[in-house]
């Protein structure tokens, strides 16, 4: 059966220009809806807040985002500015060009709008067709040199209903031409309304910016960190089971209250995207702003449905950007958003609030730069736009920001904002091509990563130096020294790569150079045998440690630390085991030991012993015996049975 669902094809319409030209009438003309819902916008007469309308034209279904052309609401024009695919640019026959027609039109040229035409309204109220033609002449230099440049004009009326047919089919022409949405991010829609329906509960409107949202899907509402199910859609005023990117799509949502939710917030995918309050962008100032754009300087960020107050810092030597010009900039939010990388806004100065500049977005986790930085974050965010297109290096270049603290799936989704598949591929391409490393969950790029073994190595060495007697050093000390602010994940992968190309060695808690091959002097080796011989001859009845240590270095150059150093290789090949803080003794006696105590079991009936019996065996006092019992015990081949043991 033939999907009917892909004849179609959804645009959203925005309406841009001054206050009182006909943006909503000429919306009322096409759709038949008042977009003016608010009773304080029906009393004035005049838009204050955006509206919504739809038309069917066959094979297009257009949703018009009708905005107030107001100068004091440029706020509310800009929420639903964003997302829009074509922009009708509104200039009345009567009046012409306009301040408000001149800002909206350069706020949809930095939004970076594609499409549009030009809609001369009104035209019933001139008579004098040079007048129009004046009118035309003062459009086409407005747009000159724009994406408008060569957009068709419709002259209509939506008094008598003039050129609307005209409209409507224009209209169609551009649709066509409108390429397809990417479908690489994850489902994204900026809230531009968020009400209640009796029987339903919390309603979210706005136009979908990337991805699918299905009934039944768990979402989550960011910044708000609240997760909620969808229960409902709607697009185009029917219910749907699944609305599409670019859609004006409203969510019936359960599990959160509609006054929890304001303007601004985003309906996401759960678990995929965070807010933020630090993003280095590109922006380009406008040619005729009436002051440089400066470092420090506190302004209005417009991105998404939302409003935030930032400060900016200029990434150039000036610390300003003239008008016209174009360069990087951090922005510090007051408030977290949240954005992806490529997204478009505004900035408008914070007092008086007029339009100064508009950017993309290109690191969305930007670290805080400090002056000396700026040169090296101005050719990293070089690099990003280089690799626009190439999502593999994107991966690589974010990795390497991240140093050697690396980046989980989430991170790298969050940051990017692709789907999952996507960033699976990505990843998959560096790790075939070893541009990245792995380690469980985390990724870390190729150049901090073998920093990192490089650095281990030296501690390692260092450590050896100083220690010549040592096995290793302790895999926590290494830890502590290399990785202690690192994922633990990180130090495990660094000790598994050293591994693998047989530079160090690793058993149980030390951690050695493979190179590393400890000799004892003819001093040493006489202090070695000494201790050999006192454990050896002790069997298990053994002197203190610090006793043995004193009797061994008797009559040698080498002192008691110097004697512990070599009784620690006893320990590390095994030969002694450490029963308690005083008491060693050879694995050969503990083994014998053990084999007696199977013997007595043996012939035991019930398996039991006692202290007396144990002493007897072992043939020691109860000084000894005790530690021994409970050093058995710790290795489960005894257990405590009230005043015995049971052998197991």
């Amino acid at each position: 059966m033939l999907n009917l669902e892909f004849l179609f094809m959804d645009i959203i319409v925005g309406t841009a220009g001054h206050i009182d030209h006909g943006k909503t009438s000429l919306v009322k003309a096409l759709t038949g809806v008042d977009a003016d819902r608010l009773p304080e916008e029906k009393q004035r007469g005049i838009t204050i807040d955006i509206g919504f309308a739809e038309l069917d034209l066959g094979d297009v279904r257009v949703g018009f985002v009708d905005v107030p052309g107001h100068e004091k609401f440029v706020k509310n024009m800009l929420a639903g500015a964003h997302g829009i695919d074509l922009v009708a640019l509104v200039i009345a026959a009567d009046e012409g060009v306009m301040p408000q027609t001149r800002e909206h039109f350069e706020i949809c040229r930095l939004l970076e709008i594609k499409f549009g035409l030009i809609v001369l309204t009104k035209i019933d109220a001139v008579d004098d067709a040079e007048l129009l033609e004046l009118v035309k002449l003062d459009a086409a230099e407005l747009v000159e040199n724009s994406f408008l440049e060569n957009a068709p004009i419709v002259c209509v009326s939506a008094k008598t209903g003039a050129g609307i047919e005209d409209f409507k089919r224009i209209l169609c022409e551009i649709s066509r031409k409108i390429p397809a949405r990417k479908n690489e991010t994850v489902a994204r829609l900026p809230i531009d309304r968020s009400f209640s329906v009796k029987g339903f509960g919390a309603v979210v409107t706005g136009t979908l910016r990337s991805g699918e949202i299905r009934e039944a899907d768990e979402m989550e509402i960011l910044p708000l960190q609240k997760k909620a199910r969808v229960r409902g859609l709607q697009t185009h005023g029917k219910t749907v089971k699944s609305a599409g990117s670019g859609q004006r799509t409203a969510v019936n949502l359960g599990g959160v209250e509609h006054s929890e939710i304001v303007r601004g917030m985003v309906l996401c995918e759960k678990n995929s995207l965070r807010a933020t309050q630090i993003f280095d962008a590109e922006i380009e100032v406008l040619k005729n702003a009436k002051h440089s754009l400066k470092s420090r300087q506190r302004v209005r960020v417009h991105i998404g449905t939302i409003e935030a107050l930032a400060r900016v810092q200029v990434l150039n030597e000036r610390n300003e950007i003239a008008a016209s010009e174009k360069d990087f900039v951090q922005l510090r939010l007051e408030i977290p958003v949240v954005t992806a990388p490529n997204d478009r806004f505004i900035i408008r100065s914070y007092s008086p609030q007029t339009t100064v500049a508009g950017g993309k977005v290109l690191d969305n986790f930007a670290a805080r730069h400090r002056r000396k930085d700026v040169e090296n974050a101005c050719r990293y965010l070089q690099n990003l736009i280089k690799a626009e297109s190439d999502k593999a290096e994107q991966i690589k270049l974010f990795l390497e920001t991240a140093s050697e603290h690396g980046a989980t799936f989430s991170d790298l989704q969050a940051r990017t904002g692709w789907r999952t598949e996507i960033l699976q591929k990505a990843i998959g391409e560096n790790l075939d091509k070893k541009a990245i490393a792995k380690a469980d969950n985390f990724y870390i790029a190729r150049l901090p990563f073998e920093n990192l073994k490089a650095k281990t190595l030296i501690e390692i060495e260092n450590y050896h130096r100083k220690e010549p007697l040592a096995k290793g050093i302790l895999r926590e000390t290494l830890r502590e020294k290399i990785f202690s602010r690192l994922a633990p994940e990180i130090f495990k992968i660094s000790l598994q790569s050293l591994e693998m190309e047989s530079k160090i060695v690793s058993e149980k808690d030390f951690v050695g150079l493979v190179s590393h091959n400890p000799k004892l002097s003819a001093e040493e080796n006489v202090l070695r045998e000494r201790l050999e011989n006192i454990y050896k001859t002790a069997k298990l009845e053994v002197p203190t440690l610090e006793k043995a240590l004193t009797e061994a270095s008797e009559n040698t150059k080498l002192n008691k630390e110097h004697a512990r150093k070599i009784f620690q290789l006893f320990i590390n090949s095994g030969e002694v085991i450490k029963v308690t803080e005083e008491f060693y003794f050879t694995t050969e006696a503990i083994d014998d030991l053990i084999k007696n105590l199977k013997e007595f079991a043996a012939d035991a009936s019930d398996r039991l012993i006692d202290v007396a019996a144990f002493k007897d065996i072992a043939n020691v006092s109860r000084k000894y015996a005790i530690p021994l019992l409970e050093y058995l015990d710790r290795e489960k081949l005894t257990r405590r049975a009230g005043d015995k043991r049971l052998i197991l």
